[in-house]
C-alpha cells in the first residue's frame, strides 16, 4: 500500500489515501477532471495519468507518503504575448532617461558637478586662444576702417621720414565731416511717411471726438439748467 496526500485546489481540502502500488495517477482525480486538471508533484512536471501510483514511491523509503498536486488547467490565448512583450520592453527603453548628473562617484561627488567643473577648466585653457581670436578679429574691423577712411596703420607707426602713406594727424576730419552719403530707399521714406500721415490723423480724430465729447456735455448741461422748474400741484384744503 502506498500512502498518498492528494492536495487538491484551494478551497478544498487535502486528501490522504491508501492506494495499491498497482493504481494508476488517472484514478485520483475526481470524476469529469480530466479534461480540467493534471497531476504533478513538487519536483516534476504534468505526470501521465496512466503510470502507476508505485512509480512514484520512494527509492530509500517505500512507506515514505507521497505528495500529489491537484492543478487546474489554464485556458491558452490567442499567442504573440512574447512579442507583445518585446515591442512594449522596445518602447520602454526608447523613451529611457540617460541623465545621470543626479548620481554620485566613489568619492560621493556629483556627475554633473564633475562635468561642470571640466567644462570651466577646458573654458579656461581655452581662454588665451579666444582672447588672440578676439583681438585678430579687432585688428581686421581697425585695418577696414583705416582702409576705409585712407589711413594707414603702418604710416602711424613710421617715422616722419616715411613716405606713401597718409598719417592720423594729416586726415582731414572736417572733409570727411562734409561727405554726405544719399539714401536712396524710396520704398522704406514712403512707407515712413504714411505711418506719420497714419499717426496725425489718429490723433487729430481723437482730438476732435474729445472736443466733440466736452461740447456736447456743457450743451447737456446748458439745457438743463434753462429747462423751467417743475409744476406742484396744489392741494384742496
Amino acid at each position: 500500500m502506498v500512502t498518498v496526500h492528494l492536495r487538491l485546489p484551494a478551497p478544498l481540502p487535502t486528501q490522504v489515501l491508501d492506494l495499491p502500488g498497482s493504481t494508476e495517477l488517472g484514478a485520483l482525480l475526481p470524476a469529469g477532471w480530466e479534461s480540467q486538471a493534471y497531476l504533478r508533484t513538487r519536483s516534476s512536471g504534468p505526470l501521465s495519468l496512466s503510470a502507476p501510483l508505485a512509480s512514484l514511491a520512494h527509492v530509500g523509503a517505500p512507506s515514505h507518503p507521497v505528495s500529489i498536486d491537484v492543478v487546474a488547467r489554464l485556458l491558452g490565448g490567442k499567442g504573440g504575448f512574447g512579442a507583445q512583450l518585446r515591442a512594449a520592453g522596445g518602447r520602454m527603453s526608447g523613451g529611457k532617461n540617460d541623465n545621470v548628473d543626479s548620481c554620485r562617484d566613489l568619492n560621493g561627488r556629483r556627475l554633473g558637478s564633475i562635468k561642470e567643473a571640466k567644462k570651466k577648466s577646458e573654458l579656461v585653457e581655452s581662454l588665451p586662444a579666444l582672447r588672440a581670436k578676439a583681438a585678430a578679429e579687432t585688428k581686421a574691423k581697425l585695418e577696414a576702417l583705416e582702409r576705409k577712411l585712407g589711413v594707414s596703420s603702418d604710416a602711424i607707426d613710421a617715422k616722419a621720414d616715411g613716405a606713401g602713406a597718409k598719417r592720423l594727424a594729416e586726415v582731414d576730419l572736417e572733409e570727411l565731416a562734409r561727405k554726405k552719403h544719399k539714401f536712396d530707399d524710396n520704398k522704406f521714406m514712403e512707407e515712413s511717411r504714411e505711418i506719420n500721415e497714419n499717426v496725425r490723423s489718429a490723433v487729430a480724430a481723437a482730438l476732435l471726438k474729445k472736443k466733440k465729447k466736452k461740447t456736447d456735455a456743457a450743451k447737456q448741461d446748458k439745457d438743463k439748467a434753462s429747462m423751467p422748474p417743475p409744476k406742484v400741484a396744489a392741494t384742496s384744503a
